[in-house]
């Protein structure tokens, strides 16, 4: 691993070469991004480069690190509702409406960098992994308080519906990239909320309708 910098300064060069790296992966995939346009770009001298990353790879686990931050950081006042159907609602639609934005392409950006390096480097994978670990979480947390609340029935099982939850949502994205129709990802997340809905109890749902 390349140095850490410490000073503020290093600090915000050292941000500004993970910034360029995510819009030259973004363009031109993890395998085709150069250093010298992410350089360029930066802009940032060589030495400046091999002084905060060791190699490529290693810059490439900076940006797995960004792409994970970037994707959730987005989503954290929707997660902070979730722990209720309207704001599990909300969540769901605002995916939905993203993707509409897009036109349907794009898909996940944690699921494209980890198809492109993922099984070429396992540090990548890994911090790929934790940032799917962190959305999982999220989701689980909002169940877990649905529960606590009595919204959602005893025998619950939260964790394996947060799994299932974050599964329709990538496999909904996937569609929805290879269709270029958020229609794909509409219909996953609705069987999401279909599931989470059979465990609602009679009170909730009854209010809700």
């Amino acid at each position: 691993m390349g140095a850490l910098p410490t000073t503020e300064r290093g600090r915000l060069t050292r941000r500004r070469i993970v910034a360029a790296a995510l819009e030259v992966v973004a363009e031109n995939g993890a395998l085709g991004a150069s250093l010298d346009e992410v350089g360029a770009r930066a802009p940032a001298s060589r030495s400046q480069l091999y002084h905060y990353f060791e190699d490529k790879n290693d810059l490439l686990r900076a940006v797995a690190e960004a792409t994970n931050d970037m994707v959730l950081d987005a989503q954290h006042d929707l997660f902070a509702d979730l722990g209720t159907w309207p704001g599990l609602l909300r969540w769901t639609d605002a995916l939905v409406a993203l993707q509409h934005q897009r036109e349907g392409r794009g898909g996940c950006p944690i699921a494209n960098l980890l198809g492109q390096v993922g099984e070429r480097d396992d540090d990548i994978r890994a911090v790929l992994a934790s940032g799917f670990d962190r959305w999982e979480s999220s989701i689980r947390a909002g169940l877990a308080a649905m529960y606590e609340s009595g919204e959602l029935r005893t025998e619950t099982d939260v964790a394996w519906l947060a799994t299932s939850t974050l599964a329709s949502l990538q496999g909904g994205l996937v569609l929805a990239q290879a269709r270029r129709d958020p229609a794909a990802l509409r219909g996953a997340l609705d069987g999401a909320l279909a599931l989470i809905g059979s465990y609602r109890t009679h009170n909730h749902t009854a209010a809700a309708e």
